[in-house]
């Protein structure tokens, strides 16, 4: 099992870096092998990835969503993913995206890029590629402001709470209320507002 944990700032209020977030037909624009996505239901989405020449099909299920907090996730009856996106409000301008993501790599290929670090990489390329996506129209394309709760609320996909990096910029720190604990897990969509569309999302099956 390998745990990757990476943050980035962005420069849009968390409003507009949340709701984005869950417009996953967007997300084959800055996500790394995400070949398309489909709504299977209220809270289920079905993903196809391409990472390394190899194709791969499964569902990812929405365990908790909280606007303008977190969203997680986990895969259902394919390779073991969980994860959970927080967004943490710096200012009224800036907010700090964190993703926390736990997988468990199958085959060759995939357990060789691990261990060469290259899904860290990857994973930390897709912020940075989200962090221009955004940041370039200044506003989201969509939303959806919906609320889903965690089974038995019991937590976000049973990873560890962990609290966000100190804001290091001069003159500005974090705002009070809007914290939140990264889980992990790499980015299953959250559903979009109107009827469902094929696209693509977070972070394909690594």
């Amino acid at each position: 099992m390998t745990t990757v944990q990476h943050s980035i700032d962005v420069d849009v209020p968390v409003r507009t870096a949340y709701n984005q977030w869950t417009q996953f037909r967007e997300f084959p624009h800055f996500m790394s092998g995400v070949e398309r996505i489909d709504q299977v239901d209220a809270t289920r989405t079905h993903w196809v990835t391409k990472i390394a020449g190899v194709t791969r099909e499964f569902d990812a299920e929405t365990t908790e969503q909280r606007p303008d907090e977190r969203i997680a996730w986990k895969t259902v009856g394919g390779p073991h993913q969980a994860g959970v996106v927080t967004f943490h409000r710096l200012d009224d301008a800036h907010t700090r995206v964190m993703l926390q993501m736990e997988f468990a790599p199958e085959g060759v290929v995939e357990t060789v890029g691990d261990k060469l670090g290259f899904v860290r990489g990857r994973t930390k390329g897709d912020l940075e590629h989200f962090k221009v996506f955004v940041e370039k129209r200044g506003h989201e394309t969509g939303a959806w402001r919906g609320e889903v709760d965690p089974p038995g609320g019991n937590g976000s996909a049973d990873l560890p709470q962990v609290p966000p990096p100190p804001y290091d910029s001069p003159g500005m720190s974090p705002t009070p209320g809007r914290t939140g604990a990264p889980g992990g897990g790499h980015i299953p969509p959250p559903r979009p507002q109107g009827p469902p569309t094929l696209g693509g999302p977070a972070g394909g099956s690594y």
